[in-house]
C-alpha cells in the first residue's frame, strides 16, 4: 500500500480546520475534491478515518495518518525553507500549552519566537493533564503537560514546577471558620473547569468526601477575579497571588497547604531544527520562572491565662 501525499494533506487540513469546506479553502480545491480524496484514502486503508461531525475529528485509525501527515508536512516545510531564496515560507509549529503557563513564564517563549521569521506558531490552550491526547492524535507537535510518561514517538523533559496556594477573601474566611481552622466541607470553591482537580486535591488532604458548593469560571483572569470577589476559595498560582497576600486582599488558607504541579515538555522525536529551537526556548524560559517569596499566614493569637 502506498498512501498518496495529497490524500494525507487533505486529512490533515480537515482536522486542522474542522470542516470539509474550510479544508477546501486552505487547499484551494473544491469541497467535492476534498470529499473524493477522503473517500479514496478510506478505500486505501480499509477504514473510516474522519468522523463527519462539527467539527470533524479523526478516528483512531485516522489519528495515525494525521501523525504521519503532520511529520511529512514539517519535514517538507523545513526542506523547502532550506532551499528557498529571498522570502522564506514559514514552518507551521502547532503546540499546546496550559493556561497558567500562558499567563506567566510562556510569555518569554513568545518573545523569543517574535524574532523567528521562518516560523508560524499555532498555540492551543488546554489543561496540562489532557494535552497528551492532542499529541497522540497528531494535532500538535509538542505539549506542555503534567504527564511525565512520553506519548509513543515523543521525548519528554522537565520544565518548571507550578505552585498553587488555596486562598480566599478575609470575609469568606470569617464566614466559614471552624474553630481556629477553616470549614473546607461547607465553604464554596471556584474551579477553572471540570478538568481542574487542584482544589479537590486540597479537599482530599482534609478528608472532605462531600462536594462543597462549586462555581466554574473557565478563564484565567476571571478565575482570579472570582476568588478576589469572594465567590469562593480557589487554588491560585503563587506568582499571581503574592501581591494580594501582601496587601491583605486575600488570605492564605493554611500555612502548609499547597499543590505543586510539575510540568514537562513533550515533543515528537523528529530531526527538526525548528522544534529543537523551540525546545531550547522553552527550556531557558521555564528555568527563569521562580516561585516568589510569600508572607507567612498570621498565627492565631495565643490565649491569655489570667493568674489568680
Amino acid at each position: 500500500m502506498r498512501l498518496q501525499p495529497e490524500h494525507l494533506a487533505t486529512l490533515l487540513a480537515i482536522v486542522d480546520t474542522g470542516t470539509f469546506d474550510a479544508a477546501a479553502r486552505r487547499l484551494h480545491v473544491t469541497p467535492s475534491a476534498v470529499s473524493q480524496r477522503v473517500k479514496a484514502l478510506e478505500a486505501e486503508v480499509g477504514q473510516v478515518v474522519v468522523v463527519r461531525t462539527a467539527p470533524c475529528r479523526a478516528t483512531r485509525a485516522g489519528e495515525a495518518l494525521v501523525r504521519l501527515a503532520r511529520q511529512q508536512s514539517l519535514l517538507e516545510s523545513e526542506a523547502l525553507a532550506g532551499l528557498a531564496t529571498g522570502d522564506r515560507a514559514r514552518v507551521d509549529l502547532p503546540i499546546v500549552v496550559n493556561a497558567d503557563s500562558m499567563s506567566t513564564w510562556f510569555g518569554r517563549v513568545l518573545a523569543a519566537a517574535s524574532a523567528w521569521d521562518d516560523v508560524a506558531l499555532r498555540v492551543r490552550v488546554e489543561d496540562q493533564d489532557h494535552s497528551a491526547r492532542l499529541l497522540r492524535s497528531g494535532e500538535v507537535l509538542g505539549a506542555v503537560t503534567s504527564d511525565p510518561t512520553p506519548v509513543q514517538g515523543c521525548s519528554t523533559e522537565p520544565l518548571v514546577t507550578m505552585r498553587y496556594l488555596p486562598c480566599a477573601t478575609p470575609q469568606l474566611l470569617d464566614r466559614h471558620r471552624a474553630g481556629r481552622g477553616f470549614d473546607w466541607a461547607a465553604a464554596p470553591l471556584v474551579r477553572f473547569n471540570v478538568k481542574d482537580d487542584i482544589q479537590q486535591r486540597i479537599l482530599d488532604r482534609h478528608g472532605v468526601s462531600a462536594t462543597p458548593p462549586t462555581h466554574e469560571v473557565p478563564d484565567g483572569g476571571g478565575f482570579v477575579t472570582a476568588v478576589r470577589s469572594g465567590l469562593g476559595w480557589g487554588a491560585l498560582l503563587a506568582t499571581h497571588v503574592a501581591s494580594l497576600l501582601e496587601t491583605g486582599e486575600l488570605v492564605r488558607l493554611g500555612s502548609r497547604d499547597h499543590v505543586d504541579v510539575q510540568l514537562y515538555w513533550q515533543r515528537w522525536r523528529l530531526p527538526s531544527a525548528h522544534l529543537d529551537r523551540l525546545s531550547a526556548a522553552l527550556r531557558s524560559s521555564s528555568a527563569a520562572a521562580v516561585v516568589p517569596r510569600l508572607p507567612r499566614p498570621p498565627r492565631p493569637p495565643r490565649a491569655t491565662v489570667r493568674r489568680p
